[in-house]
């Protein structure tokens, strides 16, 4: 087997380690006994598993009303029969701890702000971020409304007992391997964590902002020159819902503060923060076309959400079949359903909203006992939350967190983000701290079976905020930027807001009947890929930074194409081609200063010329392109931010390109360390300059290659290298409509043709097993790699003699 290797690998250099040293780590984490982890009857060689594995069992459980049949085809992908609705989120919960439980603990334990209790005060910064973000409040507040709904409660429930079942099942020979190498065990699952695994993802897609960088730049730059780098709209823009679309008046029209032009949009206040942040380019493409432009009459979905790349992968494939529903898809270790995926009726799929539902709000404290705050000219009593933090090995620390009207402070003298000493206090409105039902609106998603069904089930979904794509076999397509969004005056949230008053909280939330969608529109194709939503004309604040640039291609292409098959969309979901190339290439070329180039420098423009815009695995001139396009952003605005806040926020990337498109003369291109007045093709030229330097380095250690120089890798969630994908050989760029960066891109790529008999195809970077021994584990990333697709099989009851179904599980 192919990572069995490591795994011998791995245990025999830790056995030296201890031999020789007789002390180590993982990660700051002391190692678990010697004896424990290579005991040969319950140690880490328990976990080899090799391609002979049985997974068949016969299994009885007091918590079934009725049979549960599971047949597990030859890519491990178990396909789920049950004569009772709620059994088969029992039997999810089952199969998902069977093979993911110690991914779905990490995650839980993470977002829970409890690494500290398996790793050690390595993880205390993080824990105590993420206790001041209000991770558990939030998760709280959502169970609330989970347990609430009669529906929701059940299928919680009934997942949580599911996972707890293969739990007391396990043995100290049974364990995950994680859980050896770390030396602790499992705790059994709650519909809590359930409701925190959703606040992590809410994190990763909703959990973004810029608060304290854009106000530094406020401080730091003129009025005009910040409306220079971060412009209110994009020249470019293609958004989700059409230009020229009629919006309906708005039922809430925000008031901006009195005195906001001289307290909020004309301080100057410098803040210092390190905050943990999710990826920027967490997003994602979706889209559907309508029958009319297909080869086979029938509307084509098509999604691929772009986030971590990770080993055991973020996503679980599976089918869930009862007498009310039937779906396929992906789902998530850790919550029940099909997240993203396809029914008897319809497909349905995600990409991220991208708005800005994390504000921050600087609190006067009467005293440094923080027991009073000033609101609306009184003191207010402060609510105070004593987080108790485990660390392994070590004392609790107790971290004592202030909560006020807007939420928890979760920045003060005592933490400020591992950065410098912060003298002030930061309290945070997050959309996600409200309670939400929002496992609902997959619930009925995987039951939906028409335009009404999935409207009323996507309007369940409130944080994240996210785009989400339907089609159905009538032919129908639309999708809905889809969330709870506060209606924010014009630069609401864009920097941090005075907390002494009501005047700058948000002020109510967009009605959903107000939020823009798109249904059988006229292009004959709904898309998103998480640009901005709608243009000026719509009437509420939707903030400054979205990316363009793959909206853009996508648009362009699927309004090109038509009698559409398939396997065209597999072609354009894997598209290396880079848009920005296409716009900014030329312009390079046209203002390079030939006659001041050295033979190397000619070498590298003619490699440019000579470029047809794809980053492929083996373009040179793709890795000339991104250093270079980094260095004019270097040479354009590093002068004038040389004595800006380090914590500053940069130009969008779209500023540069539209600058460099329209503004020959844009004031930026000047350096102002300089007598003289640079141009831009000043700019360019220099910027060629200082990336010769870098490529002859790469060429020289043969990696001017774009696979070799972008390096992209699938990591272990324990950020064990013997566990994880490295140098994988795959083009694509942030920029491309196949997003794959370094350690980031699509984790899940799905095509559904609505035909009268479904055709499906899917692929993610990894395998079904959160096992490293075992063969499962990560046997689709080759395939994820090469840009090709398995065939998704909707399993039907009279399939049961398949040649493909290779284990059977009978629950009763």
């Amino acid at each position: 087997m192919r990572v069995l290797p490591f795994i011998i690998s791995a245990a025999i250099t830790l056995a030296l380690v201890i031999f020789l040293g007789n002390s180590w780590t993982i990660g700051g984490q002391a190692a678990p006994a010697f004896g424990d982890f290579f005991n040969p009857q319950e140690g880490f060689w328990q976990n080899a598993d090799d391609a002979n594995t049985d997974f068949s069992a016969d299994l009885s459980f007091p918590q079934l009303t009725g049979k549960v049949s599971v047949y597990i085809d030859d890519r491990l992908i178990p396909h789920v029969f049950a004569e009772k609705e709620n059994d088969v989120y029992f039997v999810q919960g089952y199969l998902h701890a069977k093979f993911r439980l110690w991914q779905m603990e990490l995650q839980t334990l993470a977002a829970d702000g409890r690494v500290s209790e398996v790793v050690g005060s390595i993880a205390l910064n993080h824990d105590r971020e993420f206790r001041r973000l209000g991770m558990h409040y939030a998760a709280e507040n959502s169970l609330q409304a989970m347990e609430a709904d009669p529906v929701t409660k059940a299928v919680c429930d009934a997942y949580t007992a599911g996972v707890n079942a293969y739990i007391e099942s396990l043995t100290a020979s049974s364990l995950p391997l994680e859980y050896k190498l770390l030396g602790y065990k499992p705790e059994k699952w709650t519909n809590l964590k359930t409701a925190l695994f959703l606040k992590y993802m809410s994190f990763d897609l909703a959990g973004g902002e810029n608060d304290f960088e854009m106000t530094n730049a406020k401080s730091f730059f003129s009025p005009a020159d910040f409306n220079k780098l971060f412009p209110l709209t994009q020249d470019s823009l293609d958004p989700i819902i059409p230009k020229g679309t009629v919006f309906p008046k708005p039922s809430i029209v925000p008031q901006a503060p009195s005195n906001a032009d001289s307290v909020y949009f004309n301080n100057k206040d410098v803040v210092q923060m390190n905050e943990e942040k999710p990826d920027r380019d967490n997003g994602s493409n979706n889209w559907a076309v309508s029958g009319k432009k297909t080869k086979s009459g029938s509307p084509i979905l098509c999604n691929d959400p772009h986030l971590g790349l990770n080993l055991p992968s973020l996503w679980y494939e599976i089918q869930l079949s009862t007498p009310t529903f039937n779906a396929y898809g992906v789902s998530f270790p850790g919550a029940p359903g099909v997240i993203i995926g396809y029914n008897d009726s319809c497909a349905f799929g995600f990409t991220n909203g991208g708005r800005d539902v994390r504000d921050y709000y600087e609190i006067k404290f009467k005293d440094d006992s923080r027991k009073e705050y000033w609101f609306n000219g009184q003191w207010m009593k402060t609510e105070f939350r004593i987080e108790d933090i485990k660390i392994k090995d070590e004392a609790d620390y107790y971290d004592t967190v202030a909560y006020t009207v807007f939420g928890p402070v979760m920045y003060d003298k005592s933490y400020s983000g591992g950065r410098t000493h912060n003298q002030k206090n930061y309290a945070v409105r997050w959309k996600a701290h409200d309670a939400s039902n929002d496992l609902k609106a997959f619930v009925l998603l995987d039951h939906a079976k028409n335009y009404a069904d999935y409207t009323e089930a996507a309007t369940n979904l409130r944080t994240p905020g996210q785009n989400c794509v339907f089609a159905c076999k009538n032919g129908d397509i639309a999708i809905r930027t889809q969330g709870e969004f506060p209606a924010k005056w014009k630069g609401q949230g864009d920097f941090i807001m005075p907390g002494t008053d009501s005047s700058y909280m948000w002020q109510g939330m967009i009605p959903q009947e107000e939020i823009p969608y798109s249904y059988n529109p006229n292009r004959g194709f709904v898309s998103s890929a998480n640009q901005k939503p709608a243009d000026s004309t719509y009437p509420y604040y939707l903030g400054r930074d979205y990316p363009v640039y793959r909206g853009l291609i996508i648009n362009r292409n699927l309004a090109a194409m038509n009698n559409i098959t398939p396997q065209d969309m597999m072609a354009l979901q894997t598209s290396n081609y880079d848009v920005v190339a296409e716009m900014t290439v030329p312009i390079f070329l046209k203002n390079i200063e030939e006659d001041k180039l050295n033979a190397d420098e000619k070498r590298y423009v003619s490699l440019l010329r000579n470029w047809g815009f794809h980053d492929d695995v083996h373009s040179k001139a793709a890795t000339i392109f991104a250093i270079m396009l980094n260095n004019l952003d270097s040479v354009v605005f590093n002068d004038e931010y040389a004595e800006a806040p380090d914590n500053t926020m940069r130009p969008f990337l779209n500023t540069l390109i539209d600058e460099l498109l329209k503004d020959p003369g844009y004031s930026f291109f000047d350096d102002i360390n300089t007598p003289q007045k640079e141009t831009m093709a000043d700019d360019i030229t220099a910027a060629l300059k200082r990336s010769t330097a870098i490529l002859k380095q790469l060429d020289s250690n043969g990696r001017l290659e774009w696979a070799s120089y972008k390096d992209t890798y699938i990591g272990h969630l324990a950020k064990l290298a013997a566990f994880s994908d490295l140098h994988l050989p795959v083009g694509g760029s942030a920029n491309c409509i196949s997003a794959v960066k370094t350690n980031h891109g699509p984790s899940w790529r799905m095509i559904v043709s609505l035909t009268p008999q479904t055709e499906a195809y899917g692929v993610y970077p990894g395998g079904q097993s959160g096992n490293p021994g075992s063969m499962y584990y990560d046997n689709f990333v080759d395939q994820w790699v090469a840009g090709k697709y398995n065939q998704l099989w909707m399993m039907t009851k009279d399939e049961t003699k398949d040649k493909r179904i290779k284990w059977e599980m009978t629950f009763h």
